[in-house]
């Protein structure tokens, strides 16, 4: 069957048009870069074929790239398309598309929350287009209202002359709208308007924007014509919505134990049903399981990207009515545990995997041979059986250091599949999995019946003793650490401990591991939050023998030479600018009397003024192993860990070459103040074109090799934490892949203003007055006597004094704003939301924080002060905010 694609894209020389997702066969071959089209004229490309029409699926799907003069590649969006072939297969196809870039907004409308939650799909229609179509003209209109219906009006009899009392009505089929006329050949060009037509009222509501569409005479007026003319011209900025966000863990019920529970998100849903809310947002549920201790309660550091933790099974729903003495049994640990302020994660823990066990050892035999969970494991095979093992051997030799194993320390699959066989420790963890599963799944096609989203986290990094960094360690550099240079709230940077990745690597396979990554968390979340989306054009790398923050650079990035420095006239030397500077002015500086004690116990001179340290003591990790052993007394650990960072230059070696780069926040070290101020004035305009110039093509250029490919792999709306030292090039790429960025009022992206204005925060963003990684609106308020002042006076625009407590009307005034905003989505923590009531809220707003970044060691345990049935109950306050969402029009 001979099929003629046509584009309208206007080009230069050296650019070109390609037709991707399908061969000549009509077989969808992605990884060949598609067929080059010719170029017809100024406007037009085309590329006639011929395809075999029993080897084609219906409908057809496809999209365009373009590829500019230097070889890169742009895609349009690339699941715009989709084709229905005519049941002749005699009759040639004639098809003219229309561009559908990756930044136009109502795109996002065709993601899972709107196509799977908000919207019933369409009634199911044929695949083929009717035999007598001339001409079909189809386009797309995402946001029209109950009893609405696309219309179509043109200047020929057939397209109702314009007569609006009976234009022609489009059928929605899938995703388009569609209208298949036999239109007798005209020589001038057809004029044509979309328009919008209430079926239930029968009168036309309005015309589409701007001015007619023009067609034709076609080339070739022989066969089937299909116009594809995009997405009609309407408003697409409209839709607002309003969501809560909170981690799972933090929930509180009475049906939990001493935790939030999947189970848990149910209630949830109702309450958000009731209040108006329509997304319900949650922090990483990985399996994070690697010591049973209070540590493991960082959702960031999942021992695997796929596992679901044990912590969220409601040990009841497992149960069934298989063991009602053992639900007796744990009656009194469980009232202790609920009433417990916050969460005792050993003991949940603890109590939680005994219980499990017991459970297995009565039913798991007979569930993992049912034909439920066999289509669970088939489904999940890739990842669930090295993750079984993986326990098992964490179990076996008591720690998830897999280099200290004594077998299976370097992974095999045939060793592993031997492993899993007829081993009842690895038919545990899947039983847990199964059942994880099973009650996440139920939760959240309870929350879609009630209209709620589900939105999940995705981490930037893994942990790096972890099933993923075990099974492949090739796609991660295990010599480095990721993390975040320093800022204002954390000060000496931020080190997550996690390897950073391979993305070269990873780029061989076409990012196989995040493509099934995107699929997993597919079955449970309807959008997702990407953790440091900064990542993805580069992260924070820091050596392994770095334990603060401030000991990294950015990876990948354009380091400097030697020769950089002395081209502009600075004195370079490794021995000065690499290495600590350390004499005794800065010592008496840094230590004041304690200074001699340091200088004997951990430096060495050789002038009696300048030194250095002892080979035992030369690195950051040498001193945090060295007073984690010794568990020395004297309170010297922090200064000397600023005297290993007193460096101005960072080396490195690359590739067989020495290269460097500028320490972060250089300027404000000892070090850079010892140096001639002509020498300062250099080294920092060199230190600002390093970080705030000389990167910043090269960052996008990398975002642009990952991103494009993994948006596309995933129908979940994506949202991006775009947060901390924000290169120029991200909100850019984020707007032309129409990621949604997130605003936060505290934390202005714009230089020279002390806030954020909601009401300014462009449509594809998320605004939020907080995030789990900050102190919470009243938590603020209380932190800095004179921004609040601020805040109250310029961004509430009230006169006098503010009160120094964030009384709830304030509260209140806050979130409005934010529900004000013409952002997408308005995400509020549930914390902001309950302090808008003086009544309802927490006393003490220091207990509602959830994690402090600067703290690497913090304990995750924050819960919810009062139940979600008595949350339920409070009539007064559920009004009030839903009142709040309608009147702000989400």
């Amino acid at each position: 069957m001979k099929v003629q694609f046509n584009i309208k894209f206007h080009t230069k020389y050296g650019e070109s048009l390609w037709l991707c997702g399908l061969d000549s066969a009509g077989e969808k071959d992605q990884a060949a870069g598609g067929m080059p089209m010719k170029y017809l004229n100024y406007d037009y490309w085309t590329l006639e074929l011929d395809l075999d029409l029993h080897a084609l699926q219906q409908p057809l799907s496809y999209f365009y790239t373009f590829q500019n003069s230097n070889g890169e590649r742009v895609p349009e969006y690339q699941t715009a398309r989709q084709l229905r072939l005519p049941r002749d297969p005699e009759s040639p196809l004639v098809i003219y598309d229309t561009w559908i870039a990756t930044d136009a907004i109502e795109n996002v409308f065709y993601t899972a929350p709107f196509q799977e939650v908000f919207r019933h799909p369409a009634e199911p229609r044929p695949d083929t287009l009717p035999a007598e179509a001339g001409y079909t003209f189809v386009v797309r209109a995402p946001l029209l209202e109950e009893h609405e219906v696309v219309c179509l009006l043109g200047n020929i009899p057939a397209l109702s002359g314009w007569n609006t009392a009976a234009p022609v009505l489009l059928q929605q089929w899938g995703n388009d709208w569609m209208a298949s006329l036999s239109i007798p050949s005209v020589p001038f060009s057809l004029e044509y308007k979309y328009g919008i037509y209430n079926k239930e009222l029968g009168s036309f509501v309005a015309y589409e924007e701007k001015e007619n569409r023009v067609f034709g005479p076609p080339v070739n007026e022989n066969g089937t014509i299909i116009l594809h003319d995009g997405f009609i011209r309407r408003p697409n900025n409209t839709w607002k919505g309003a969501g809560l966000a909170i981690p799972v863990f933090s929930l509180r019920s009475r049906e939990g134990l001493g935790i939030g529970e999947f189970n848990d998100l149910k209630e949830l849903a109702d309450w958000a049903q009731q209040t108006g809310l329509k997304l319900i947002q949650i922090l990483p549920v990985n399996d994070t399981t690697a010591t049973f201790t209070w540590r493991d309660s960082y959702p960031y550091a999942a021992i695997s990207a796929f596992a679901l933790h044990p912590v969220y099974l409601n040990v009841e729903t497992v149960a069934g009515d298989s063991a009602p003495e053992l639900i007796r049994e744990m009656q009194a640990e469980k009232e202790r545990l609920n009433a417990l302020p916050q969460i005792d994660y050993e003991a949940v823990v603890k109590l939680k995997i005994r219980l499990l066990k017991q459970l297995f050892d009565r039913r798991g035999k007979t569930q993992l041979t049912s034909k439920n969970y066999q289509t669970f494991f088939n489904t999940n095979r890739h990842w669930l059986q090295p993750y079984a093992v993986f326990c098992y051997l964490r179990d076996k030799y008591k720690t998830v250091d897999y280099s200290k194993w004594k077998t299976h320390s370097v992974y095999d699959a045939a060793a592993v599949g031997t492993l899993f066989k007829n081993n009842p420790v690895v038919g545990f963890y899947c039983f847990l999995q199964y059942h994880l599963h099973l009650q996440l799944e139920a939760a959240v096609a309870y929350a879609h019946a009630k209209g709620i989203v589900i939105k999940g986290d995705i981490p930037i990094g893994v942990y790096r003793y972890g099933c993923d960094t075990w099974v492949a360690p090739e796609l991660y550099h295990m010599e480095l650490q990721a993390g975040a240079p320093p800022d204002d709230f954390a000060v000496h940077g931020q080190n997550w401990g996690f390897p950073t990745y391979n993305w070269p690597r990873m780029q061989d396979d076409h990012f196989s591991w995040w493509r099934s990554r995107f699929e997993q968390m597919s079955h449970y979340f309807d959008a997702f939050r990407i953790d440091h989306i900064l990542g993805f054009f580069r992260i924070w790398s820091i050596p392994l023998d770095g334990v603060q923050g401030i000991m990294g650079y950015f990876d990948p990035s354009i380091p400097l030479k030697a020769e950089t420095f002395y081209e502009r006239g600075i004195q370079f030397s490794e021995d000065r600018f690499c290495h600590p500077f350390v004499n005794n002015v800065v010592l008496n500086q840094v230590f004041g009397e304690k200074a001699p004690l340091v200088k004997k116990r951990f430096l060495k001179s050789e002038n009696g003024f300048d030194y250095f340290f002892l080979p035992e003591f030369d690195s950051q990790r040498k001193i945090e192993n060295w007073f984690t052993l010794e568990n020395d007394p004297d309170d010297l650990k922090q200064g000397l860990l600023q005297l290993l960072a007193n460096v101005l230059v960072l080396k490195q070696r690359k590739d067989g070459q020495t290269c460097y780069h500028p320490r972060f926040g250089l300027d404000k070290t000892i070090s850079f103040q010892s140096l001639p101020h002509d020498q300062q004035d250099r080294l920092k305009a060199l230190y600002i074109d390093y970080f705030f110039r000389r990167q910043d093509a090269f960052w996008k250029k990398e975002s642009l090799k990952k991103l494009p490919e993994l948006k596309a792999a995933t129908n979940m709306l994506i949202c991006g934490e775009d947060l901390g030292l924000v290169p120029s090039s991200v909100p850019e790429v984020m707007k032309e892949l129409g990621i949604l960025s997130l605003e936060i009022q505290r934390m202005p992206k714009q230089d020279g203003i002390r806030f954020f204005n909601p009401a300014n925060a462009p449509y594809l963003s998320v605004v939020s007055p907080s995030t789990h990684d900050m102190s919470t609106i009243r938590g603020w308020w209380m932190e800095n006597r004179a921004l609040t002042q601020t805040f109250y006076n310029e961004m509430l625009h009230l006169q006098g004094e503010a009160p120094v407590c964030c009384e709830g009307w304030i509260n209140r005034e806050i979130i409005q704003q934010h529900l004000g905003s013409p952002a997408m989505w308005c995400i509020c923590q549930l914390q902001d939301l309950l302090g808008m009531d003086d009544l309802i809220r927490r006393k003490d707003p220091e207990e509602e924080r959830i994690n402090i970044p600067a703290d690497p060691h913090h304990y995750w345990r924050y819960r919810m002060h009062l139940p979600l049935t008595e949350l339920m109950a409070n009539q007064s306050f559920s009004d009030l905010l839903k009142t709040m969402i309608t009147n702000s029009g989400r």
